[in-house]
């Protein structure tokens, strides 16, 4: 019966600490940028919203980020090629970088219509 007391007790104590609205506030502050209506504590605070004054730097113009999606099978394969050409010696090798060498040696009038 001891036990289960104080089972209950530290039940109600991780309740307390983890009380929702704060833990919301919290997350919301913290990790999320609150729309304007939503920050008072902010505001209350003298907290300034988002990053630092500092302009934010230049981003580079010779790559951009982009998403694709191969299948499992495909990138699977990907990986196991960066890893081999790693064990090899090649330690820079990412999967990015295997990609631009296959586009520097493919020869799209070789290639057939099931792609």
């Amino acid at each position: 019966m001891d036990r289960d007391v104080a089972v209950a007790a530290a039940a109600q104590g991780v309740r307390e600490v983890l009380d929702a609205d704060e833990v919301q506030e919290v997350l919301r502050e913290t990790f999320f940028q609150p729309r304007p209506e939503e920050a008072p504590s902010a505001r209350r605070r003298g907290r300034k919203r988002g990053r630092s004054a500092r302009p934010p730097a230049p981003r580079p113009e010779h790559y951009e980020v982009i998403c694709i999606s191969l299948y499992k099978e495909d990138l699977a394969r990907l990986d196991a090629m960066v890893a081999a050409l790693k064990r090899t010696g090649h330690r820079k090798m990412s999967r990015s970088g295997l990609i631009r060498f296959a586009l520097d040696q493919v020869d799209v009038a070789k290639l057939p219509r099931a792609y």
